[in-house]
C-alpha cells in the first residue's frame, strides 16, 4: 500500500502577497489589470516586476487568461522599460518558464543590471 502524499502547494507570491497587500510594494505603474512595482528583494540596481492582477500561470500557460490580458501586461512592460532605458541608458526585459519560474504567476522583470560596457553608454 502506498502512503498518500500531501498536495503540492504552488508558490504564487503575487496573488498571495503583493496583489492582496499582505506584502507592501512600491508601485511604479498601475492600471486596472496590471501592477508594476519595485522587486521586494532586488537582484539588480533597478529591478521592477510587472504582473497581471488576474492570475495567469505563465507566458506559455495563460490558464483562464486571454491574449488581451497578455497584451495589457506587455503595454505596461513597454512603458516601464522605456522609462528605465531613458533614465539609465539600457533596460533588460526577462520572464521565466517551467522550473525557472519560481512563482507560478506570470511576471516580467524589467531591469537595469548596472554600469554599461565601455562605449555603450
Amino acid at each position: 500500500m502506498t502512503t498518500p502524499t500531501a498536495p503540492t502547494t504552488v508558490s504564487d507570491f503575487y496573488c498571495n502577497e503583493a496583489l492582496n497587500g499582505r506584502t507592501p510594494v512600491k508601485v511604479v505603474e498601475e492600471t486596472d489589470t496590471v501592477l508594476a512595482f519595485e522587486h521586494t528583494r532586488p537582484s539588480y540596481p533597478v529591478h521592477i516586476v510587472v504582473v497581471p492582477k488576474r492570475h495567469i500561470p505563465s507566458l506559455v500557460d495563460l490558464g483562464d487568461g486571454t491574449e488581451e490580458d497578455l497584451a495589457d501586461v506587455f503595454r505596461v512592460v513597454r512603458q516601464v522599460a522605456a522609462r528605465v532605458r531613458e533614465e539609465y541608458g539600457a533596460a533588460c526585459v526577462v520572464t521565466n518558464e517551467g522550473a525557472y519560474q519560481e512563482s507560478k504567476h506570470l511576471h516580467v522583470h524589467v531591469l537595469f543590471r548596472g554600469s554599461l560596457p565601455e562605449g555603450l553608454a
